[in-house]
C-alpha cells in the first residue's frame, strides 16, 4: 500500500505532465505568469460547474427531471435559483456549464465569447448576496480578450479550446486526493518557468510537510476550532491543511498579492468551504489589518522572508506593537509579522510561523522584542529548526516559533530538526516519519540526545536571550580517539607487504634476463624504482 507521500508524489507527477502539456500550447503566445492565470482560473471554472452539478442532481433527484428542463420552467428556475444560491452562493446556467462547453468545443460550435460571458454571469449571480465579496473580480487575472491569446477571436477560440479539452482530462479534487490541485500546480508552473514568471513560489506556498507540522502543532488537544487565521495566506493551503485535522467554523486570511488573493479564494470554495465560513481580504497585513478586531484561536503562517516594511514610528502607538518599545527593522519585518499574531492570537490560542533562523540569534530591537517576548510575557513555547532547501525559491534554512499566551512552564522546547531530510534534485523533502517525529517531540516535550532539549529560563538568560539552537541542542559527533599502538603496528605491516612486493618482482625480473623484451621491461622497472 503507499504512503501518503507516495501518493502526493504520483498525483503531483500526473498533475504535472498534464500541465506541461497545457503550458507547451500557451507557450509560444505568453510568458508563465500570464499563463498560469489562465490555466488555474480555467481548473476552476471546472470544479465551479461540477459542483453545480453535484448540488443540482441533489435537488432535482426527486423531480426526475434534468437542469435544462428545469431552467426552462420559470417557476422551478426559480426556486432552484434562490435555493442554489443560499447553498453555494453563485449560479451558472445549464448552457455555460464546464461540460457544456466541452460538448461545445468538440462539436465545433464553442466560440471564447461564450467563455467570457459565463464567467461574467457567475459574478453577476453574487451581486447583492451575502457571497458578493467571495466572488468579485475572482476571475479578474483571466484576460480573455487579450491579443496574447491570439490576435482575432477565432484564434483566441482555437487556443483556450486546446486547453480546456486538456483540463477536461484531469483526474479531479475529491477524498482520494491528497494534494492540493491549485497550490500544487501554481508551485509547478511557478517553478518549471520562473525565470518569466518573476516570483518566488516559497512567498505563496507551503510545502505538504511543513504545512502539515504547522496544523498538527496548532491543533494538538484540539478537534473543534472556532477560527484559524495566516495573516499572509498565499493559495490558502495553510489554511486549508488546519481544517483536515480539525473542525474549523470560520477561516480567516489576508493576502497582499492580488492574484494569490484570487487563488486563495479559489482554493477555499475548490475544498468545499462554504462562502459563509471564509474571510478573504486583499491588503497589506502590517500596514491595513483586515481583522483589527478579531482574536483567533490557531494562527499559522509563513510570511515572506525579512521582507521591507515601513516600521513608521506612528506604530508605537498601534497597540500590536505598543509594548515592546521597539519596532522590527524596516528591513527585516519578521518580527513585526510575529508581533501582529501573537496581539490576535486567543488567550487559549496556539500559533505557529515559519520564519529565517536570523530571528533567532539577530540583535538590536529583534533582540528587545525576543527578551521581552520570553521574560515580560513568557509566550515562547518552541523552537523548531528545519532543513535547508526545503521551500522553493530559497535555500536558507528555517525555523517554526510556537507561541502561547497560557503557558505552564516558563522553559522553551528546542528540536534540531535539520537533518531531518530527503535529499532531492531541486529541493529536499522531509518524510512522514521525519515529520512524526518532530510532532511527537514537541507533543511530549521530549529531551532526545543530539535531537531536542527543554532549555531553562535560566539558560536562555544565560544565552542572553540568543536563541540559536546548537546552543540548546549538542548535536556534535566526536571522532573517534586514534590508537597510536594500532596505527604502528598497521605501518609495520603495510612496510613488510610493500618489501615482500618488491622482492617478488625483482625476482620475476631476474626471469627475464637475457630477453630483449624482458630487458626493455627491467630498465623501464629500475628507472620506477629511481623515482
Amino acid at each position: 500500500m503507499m504512503t501518503v507521500t507516495e501518493k502526493q508524489r504520483q498525483q503531483q507527477a500526473e498533475l504535472q505532465k498534464k500541465l506541461w502539456s497545457i503550458a507547451n500550447d500557451l507557450r509560444g503566445n505568453m510568458d508563465a505568469s500570464e499563463f498560469r492565470n489562465y490555466i488555474l482560473g480555467l481548473i476552476f471554472y471546472r470544479f465551479l460547474s461540477e459542483k453545480m452539478e453535484e448540488e443540482v442532481e441533489r435537488l432535482l433527484r426527486e423531480d426526475n427531471i434534468t437542469f435544462s428542463e428545469a431552467w426552462e420552467d420559470e417557476e422551478i428556475k426559480e426556486a432552484l435559483s434562490d435555493e442554489l444560491i443560499k447553498r453555494i452562493g453563485y449560479l451558472i446556467e445549464p448552457e455555460f456549464l464546464f461540460s457544456s462547453l466541452v460538448s461545445d468545443i468538440e462539436a465545433g460550435k464553442f466560440d471564447i465569447e461564450q467563455l467570457s460571458k459565463a464567467i461574467n454571469k457567475v459574478e453577476e449571480s453574487t451581486l447583492g448576496t451575502k457571497s458578493e465579496d467571495d466572488f468579485v473580480h475572482l476571475f479578474s487575472d483571466m484576460d480573455l480578450t487579450s491579443n496574447r491569446l491570439g490576435n482575432n477571436v477565432s484564434n483566441r477560440t482555437k487556443l483556450i479550446s486546446k486547453v480546456m479539452l486538456n483540463l477536461a482530462d484531469l483526474p479531479f479534487v475529491h477524498s482520494d486526493m491528497e494534494i492540493d490541485m491549485l497550490g500544487d500546480a501554481y508551485e509547478y508552473m511557478i517553478g518549471q518557468f520562473a525565470a518569466t514568471a518573476g516570483k518566488k513560489a516559497g512567498e505563496f506556498y507551503t510545502p505538504q510537510q511543513v504545512s502539515k507540522l504547522l496544523a498538527e502543532i496548532v491543533t494538538t488537544d484540539k478537534e473543534d476550532l472556532r477560527s484559524v487565521y495566516d495573516p499572509t495566506c498565499g493559495s490558502g493551503s495553510l489554511l486549508l491543511r488546519v481544517g483536515r485535522l480539525a473542525h474549523v467554523r470560520h477561516y480567516y486570511g489576508q493576502e497582499y498579492n492580488s492574484t494569490t488573493y484570487n487563488l486563495a479564494r479559489m482554493n477555499m470554495l475548490l475544498h468545499d468551504v462554504n462562502f459563509k465560513a471564509f474571510s478573504i481580504e486583499n491588503g497589506d497585513t502590517l500596514e491595513e489589518p483586515a481583522f483589527p478586531d478579531e482574536k483567533f484561536d490557531a494562527i499559522v503562517a509563513n510570511p515572506p522572508y525579512s521582507a521591507k516594511w515601513s516600521a513608521d514610528p506612528s506604530f508605537l502607538e498601534d497597540e500590536r506593537f505598543s509594548n515592546y518599545g521597539k519596532l522590527a527593522p524596516k528591513s527585516k519585518a519578521d518580527f513585526a509579522f510575529v508581533q501582529h499574531m501573537i496581539h490576535h492570537l486567543d488567550d487559549e490560542g496556539t500559533m505557529a510561523v515559519v520564519l529565517p533562523h536570523g530571528v533567532l540569534f539577530r540583535g538590536a530591537a529583534e533582540g528587545v522584542i525576543r527578551k521581552y517576548l520570553i521574560e515580560e510575557k513568557n509566550y515562547l513555547d518552541a523552537i523548531i529548526g528545519l532543513p535547508a532547501n526545503i521551500f522553493f525559491g530559497t535555500s536558507i534554512p528555517t525555523t517554526i516559533l510556537v507561541f502561547k499566551k497560557s503557558r505552564e512552564t516558563e522553559d522553551v522546547l528546542f528540536i534540531d530538526a535539520s537533518q531531518s531530510f530527503e535529499k532531492g534534485k531541486n529541493q529536499n523533502h522531509m518524510s512522514d516519519e521525519d515529520v512524526d517525529k518532530i510532532i511527537e517531540t514537541y507533543r511530549n516535550r521530549e529531551v532526545i540526545d543530539k535531537y531536542s532539549y527543554v532549555a531553562t529560563r535560566e539558560e536562555i538568560e544565560e544565552n542572553e536571550y540568543n536563541l540559536n539552537i546548537p546552543r540548546y541542542v549538542d548535536t556534535f559527533e566526536e571522532e573517534e580517539p586514534v590508537d597510536i599502538k594500532a596505527l604502528h603496528e598497521e605501518i609495520k605491516t603495510i612496510n613488510k607487504e610493500i618489501a615482500e612486493a618488491e622482492a617478488s618482482l625483482l625476482e620475476m625480473l631476474d626471469e627475464l634476463e637475457g630477453d630483449e623484451d624482458g630487458m626493455a621491461l627491467i630498465e623501464a622497472t629500475k628507472e620506477v624504482f629511481r623515482r
